[in-house]
């Protein structure tokens, strides 16, 4: 198997801007110059496969043949015992065309009502993540991490994105909506997928530790904004907006009250919005575009 050299150039095959910056904080400690599928206009493939092996496969060899690039790609989702692996490799799609995941958790909450399974032990559950690195020669390996746990109802916690409020970890009483980044991310099904990627792939490259952020860290609201979808998703956001004002405020376009209003009266104007978005997310676009 290839190893990946220090300094490589890497595509992140996705189009998802919570998935592009979870990999890429993944990543940066190993200095890896990293753009997303986005970034170079790529399409978005179809996934067509049966398996997250097969459409993390296809996504990855989907980006690295047009770009001449190493590519790293993710294909992951939630697996309900008692709904027989459901929703699967149909996790985004249960969330329907706005990717509204409060209506996503809504339906597994239905589905196992209506099977009785919220009666007495709390459903099992498991998130897998499945990594693939693909080669421009077609040349790819597979990488796989999985979270054992079960779930809750009502969603908790503004953390995280997609079915996060409603999964609890075995050995914890949080679910992932509730955890603090770096404790999910201690345990995440993404992460134990990238412990084997990197024993396998990264043999030549020695970790040094991420880069201090030096003043606003816009890539990771932006994938927080658009991957939101519900009400505590965007208070945490609102929080976390705040903190950055007190942090960055020198570098915020709009720096007192009338100007942040006019800049978000424009942003309400102009945004171009997804008629389907769900209105937590739209909501807190316009909140950081008025912030630029």
């Amino acid at each position: 198997m290839k190893q990946l050299e220090p300094g490589s150039r890497l595509v992140v095959a996705s189009h998802n801007p919570g998935k592009v910056w979870e990999i890429k904080e993944l990543i940066a400690p190993y200095g890896f110059d990293a753009v997303s599928a986005a970034d170079l206009a790529l399409s978005e493939p179809e996934e067509t496969e049966s398996t997250f092996e097969g459409n993390a496969r296809l996504k990855a060899l989907a980006a690295a043949n047009p770009s001449g690039l190493p590519a790293l790609a993710d294909d992951s989702g939630l697996e309900v015992d008692a709904l027989d692996g459901a929703p699967g490799i149909y996790s985004a799609r249960w969330a329907g065309p706005g990717k509204d995941f409060a209506l996503a958790m809504e339906r597994v909450y239905d589905a196992l009502a209506e099977k009785g399974a919220w009666d007495g032990l709390p459903p099992r559950a498991n998130f897998i993540s499945v990594l693939c690195l693909a080669w421009p020669t077609g040349e790819h390996r597979i990488f796989e991490g999985r979270v054992y746990g079960t779930l809750r109802w009502p969603p908790r916690g503004g953390n995280g994105f997609g079915y996060d409020p409603i999964f609890v970890p075995d050995g914890d009483t949080r679910t992932f909506g509730e955890m603090e980044p770096a404790d999910k991310y201690a345990i995440s099904h993404r992460t134990r997928a990238f412990e084997a990627f990197k024993r396998h792939c990264l043999e030549k490259v020695e970790a040094r530790g991420s880069a201090p952020k030096d003043g606003r860290d816009l890539e990771a609201l932006e994938a927080a904004a658009r991957n939101l979808s519900t009400q505590a998703e965007l208070a945490r956001f609102i929080t976390g907006l705040r903190d950055d004002l007190a942090e960055n405020g020198s570098a915020w376009q709009a720096r007192d009250l009338a100007a942040f209003l006019q800049a978000l009266e424009t942003a309400a104007v102009t945004a171009d919005v997804p008629e389907q978005e769900p209105r937590w997310r739209t909501l807190a676009r316009a909140l950081l575009a008025a912030s630029k």
